[in-house]
């Protein structure tokens, strides 16, 4: 049955998606919401559709942005550990690995009958998030997961949807 909107996809559509993109046996298993605080930044994806409406965020701690994108750009796993546990920020060439990231994860939105949605905008872990979608953030339509990329570490991703 569709219903004309966005659904969430399964954690193993998650899973089998990761796993294609950076080419490791990515684990994913139920987790805990991804909120942003002051001392934990997240980067958050904002997929919209045809209309411009936003219809999904995907929320990623640190970690979970760090090494999926520096996975995908086969960058150092150490390099992607001090991004998150030092410098607490992702350098530009991680931000750019991530751009990718998730807008390949778009494909898990886009389901027969739903509306098309692509990847609007990228936030950054640290840049200001605006209000209205900031207020997404805690919304219950959403499945929350814990991911670990091999040889890179472990991280937290939330698809939510407004």
């Amino acid at each position: 049955m569709t219903t004309g909107t966005v659904e969430l996809p399964a954690a193993k559509d998650v899973r089998d998606m990761l796993t294609g993109l950076v080419g490791k046996p990515v684990a994913v298993n139920p987790g805990a919401p991804v909120t942003p605080t002051l001392d934990e930044p997240v980067s958050v994806a904002v997929y919209v559709d045809p209309h411009l409406a936003v219809n999904a965020l995907c929320v990623m701690d640190l970690g979970a942005s760090a090494y999926t994108g520096a996975a995908l750009a086969l960058l150092p796993p150490g390099g992607a550990q001090d991004a998150v546990e030092e410098d607490r920020e992702l350098s530009a060439m991680m931000v750019e690995a991530l751009h990718e990231v998730v807008n390949v994860l778009s494909a898990l939105l886009n389901t027969p009958g739903a509306p098309h949605s692509k990847l609007h905008k990228l936030y950054a872990p640290g840049e200001d998030l605006p209000g209205d979608i900031e207020g997404m953030l805690a919304n219950f339509n959403r499945i929350d997961l814990a991911l670990e990329v091999p040889g890179y570490g472990k991280g937290a991703l939330s698809l939510v949807l407004p």
